[in-house]
C-alpha cells in the first residue's frame, strides 16, 4: 500500500495542466491578477420580441461588470470589451449592435458586485435602485454617478480564445462626475486608488 503522509507523492497535489507554451492556468491568472484595471458597467437592451411592431414592449435592460476594457482609437473613437464567449452579454450583443459603458467611481463598488453575479437569468431587479438614465444613442442605461459614460455601436467581433472581443465606436461619450477616484480591480479584489 503507498504512503499517504503529507510529505510523499501521493499527497501532494497534482501537477497543474500546461499549455504547450509552457504556461498553466493558474500561474497566467495570477500574474494578471497583478495588472490593475478600471471597472465599468456594460449595458444594452435587448432587442423587441418583434422588431416590426412599433407598439410591441421594449425588451429588457442588461448589465455585466467588465474590466477588460479599452480606448482603442481616437480617429475613428473606438473603444474594446472583453467578453467570455457564450455568456449572457456576448450573445446579446452578437444580436443588438448598441450599448453603453459606465465608468464606475470607488463609491460604485457595490454596482459592480451587483452586477457581477454569474448565473442570474433576469437584471430587472439588478437595475431597481441603481439611478439610470436612457442613453438617446444607444437606448441602454447610463448608470448615475458615473466618472463618464459612452455610447457605443458595434464595429467588430473578433473571437479570441476563450472570449470574445468587441470593438465599438463611440457614439456619444460624456464625463458628468468629476467627484471621487475610479474603482479600480486588482488581486481579485475592488480597490480605490490612494
Amino acid at each position: 500500500m503507498p504512503d499517504a503522509s503529507p510529505t510523499s507523492p501521493a499527497a501532494a497535489a497534482p501537477t497543474p495542466t500546461r499549455h504547450p507554451e509552457g504556461v498553466s492556468d493558474d500561474e497566467f491568472r495570477a500574474a494578471m491578477t497583478r495588472l490593475a484595471s478600471g471597472v465599468v458597467l456594460l449595458t444594452a437592451q435587448e432587442p423587441p420580441l418583434d422588431p416590426d411592431d412599433p407598439t410591441a414592449p421594449r425588451g429588457e435592460d442588461a448589465g455585466m461588470t467588465a474590466t477588460a476594457f479599452m480606448s482603442v482609437s481616437l480617429d475613428p473613437p473606438l473603444v474594446l470589451v472583453g467578453l467570455r464567449e457564450g455568456s449572457r452579454m456576448d450573445d446579446l450583443l452578437a444580436e443588438q449592435p448598441l450599448w453603453a459603458v459606465s465608468v464606475l467611481a470607488e463609491s460604485q463598488r457595490h454596482i459592480a458586485g451587483r452586477f457581477a453575479m454569474k448565473g442570474r437569468i433576469s437584471d430587472r431587479l439588478l437595475f431597481a435602485d441603481v439611478p439610470w438614465t436612457r442613453g438617446e444613442a444607444s437606448g441602454a442605461p447610463l448608470i448615475g454617478g458615473a466618472l463618464a459614460t459612452l455610447e457605443c455601436r458595434t464595429e467588430q467581433r473578433v473571437t479570441a480564445g476563450d472570449h470574445t472581443l468587441v470593438v465599438g465606436r463611440v457614439l456619444t461619450a460624456r464625463a458628468p462626475s468629476t467627484e471621487g477616484g475610479p474603482l479600480t480591480y486588482f488581486k481579485g479584489r475592488y480597490r480605490q486608488l490612494r
